[in-house]
């Protein structure tokens, strides 16, 4: 006689549960086909119509409800005793429930634009109206799952995650920006709101944050209006989408006048395999942008299976304007203007080296020198953290805003005081430039601990200071809990310090001593 134990009946829930999940943000189409079973009986044929999913993807959900299917010829619907537990554990009621935006989430979107930084015309800068910001988060909202999605902002000047923030209190958004203006304002607005967003630093000529690397499952961005631009932020956001379910969201707009130039962009979306799975007409509308009607489209692109093998190419000149802009000259330096720099380093200099903090500045035996001339604000202290020779120097205009007044220069000083010894030759080698030299200080605190080793995991680099620099004695553990209640912003444990914003590494290094 056998005695084993049957195993149990599996629950069909729970192989739809698994078939949503797998789905990711796209589960609200599969839990728009339980919906419609949940009513009168419907054909496979009419259930196909009415949630326009591929009959693959429907068949393969009404095998997987399996028992709980009731089925009378060839009409489905869900067993009566099984309606009600399907609509609690897929929230089926929700569906097509959602308001649009009321006048008091209006209000607060457009004071978060009115009080937020300028426009930066050198960074292709066109600000979206509040409207607009308002209508992205409510079609996200109305299109995808967004509980526990992980979405990225890649730039957000038009402070869409703030709008998300509005629409769907409950989701989860980072952004990633060049400009740190941006950083702090979502920062503060999200803090004071309870807003739940994360934000991260980065020039996407050179890298996305490792944390985000095949991370998202939506990524929205709106991108320099250049084949270049939107050929590399599409590029950077392939890097970062999770997998086959993940989508990548543009804004794009030309002319009727130039449909050339929307045949390029259109080439560079597809040149990285994106599948145009929609195209929503003038859904963007800016202050601005005039030259394009003051609208843009919404491009929805699905990646195939070879766009991440594709998302090699990285441009250095995207924008319309200024020093990066497409047309800008590839400067270069005479032997005479190499000669008098190395005059004022006291140090031959043969060349000089492209800017890039993607990876530590090592040791060397001659101080390199690198060019910052295109430097649009943020570079040279990411430079400066990443920097671990002896002594480097840095080339930029001589306006940047670090060192155009004594405050400026004293700020970045402070920054990395723990780590480099700053001194500023304005005027240097010629009237248009300036040179910037830092010498390396005896890391002798945590803050330089943790600024010679800015790529490293924040938390375990900041444990490894204050057994270092603190208390020897101190265990891993007790040096771990430490860390923890001293952190500023906890969840930046997780993250490099070279990718953190400015502002948050100032106050994590206060906090340090």
């Amino acid at each position: 006689m056998n005695t084993a134990p049957h195993a149990a009946t599996p629950d069909p829930i729970d192989a739809v549960r698994g078939l949503l999940a797998d789905a990711g943000v796209l589960a609200r189409h599969l839990r728009e086909v339980l919906a419609q079973l949940t009513g009168e009986p419907v054909e496979l044929d009419e259930l196909i119509r009415r949630t326009a999913v591929a009959r693959r993807t429907v068949e393969d959900l009404l095998a997987a409800i399996g028992t709980d299917l009731e089925t009378t010829g060839s009409a489905h619907r869900l067993s009566a005793q099984a309606r009600e537990r399907y609509r609690e554990s897929f929230a089926l009621d929700e569906l097509g429930t959602t308001a649009p935006s009321g006048a008091e989430q209006l209000a607060l979107m457009r004071e978060f634009v009115e009080t937020g930084p300028r426009p930066a015309a050198a960074l292709d800068h066109v600000t979206a109206t509040p409207e607009t910001a308002l209508r992205r988060a409510e079609w996200l909202r109305d299109n995808y799952d967004l509980r526990g999605a992980k979405l990225l902002c890649l730039g957000d000047h038009d402070l869409t995650s703030l709008a998300l923030g509005l629409v769907v209190p409950s989701v989860s958004v980072t952004v990633v920006d060049l400009d740190e203006r941006i950083l702090q304002h979502i920062d503060a607005v999200a803090a004071e709101r309870g807003f739940d967003v994360r934000t991260l630093h980065t020039d996407l000529r050179f890298a996305v944050p490792s944390a985000v690397e095949a991370w998202a499952d939506l990524v929205f961005t709106d991108p320099p209006y250049t084949p270049e631009g939107i050929g590399l932020f599409a590029a950077r956001a392939a890097e970062c989408m999770a997998g086959p379910n993940s989508r990548l969201l543009v804004a794009y707009g030309y002319s009727t006048r130039t449909p050339a130039l929307g045949h390029k962009v259109q080439q560079e979306l597809l040149r990285l395999g994106m599948v145009f799975e929609a195209i929503l007409p003038q859904f963007h509308r800016y202050f601005g942008a005039q030259a394009i009607g003051s609208a843009s489209d919404l491009y929805v692109c699905q990646p195939t299976a070879h766009t991440r093998k594709l998302a090699l190419r990285q441009v250095p000149g995207i924008y319309t304007h200024g020093p990066q802009s497409v047309e800008a000259v590839e400067a270069t330096a005479s032997p005479e203007f190499l000669g008098a720099i190395g005059e004022r380093l006291g140090s031959p200099v043969s060349s000089l080296r492209e800017p890039g903090w993607s990876k530590p500045i090592r040791r060397q035996p001659q101080p390199p020198v690198y060019d910052l001339r295109s430097d649009p604000g943020p570079w040279l202290a990411r430079m400066l953290l990443a920097g671990n020779a002896d002594r480097v120097a840095f080339l930029v205009d001589n306006n940047h805003p670090d060192i155009t007044s004594e405050r400026a220069q004293r700020a970045l000083s402070e920054l990395v005081g723990a780590k480099y010894q700053l001194r500023f030759h304005r005027s240097t080698p010629d009237s248009k430039h300036a040179l910037v030299v830092a010498d390396l200080v005896e890391p002798d605190s945590v803050a330089g601990y943790l600024l010679q080793r800015a790529h490293g995991k924040l938390g375990n680099v900041w444990r490894e200071a204050l057994i270092a620099h603190v208390d020897p004695e101190l265990t891993k553990r007790e040096a771990k809990e430490r860390v923890a209640a001293l952190a500023p912003v906890p969840a930046d444990l997780d993250l490099r310090l070279i990718d953190l914003p400015r502002h948050r590494i100032a106050d994590l290094l206060t906090v340090t001593g």
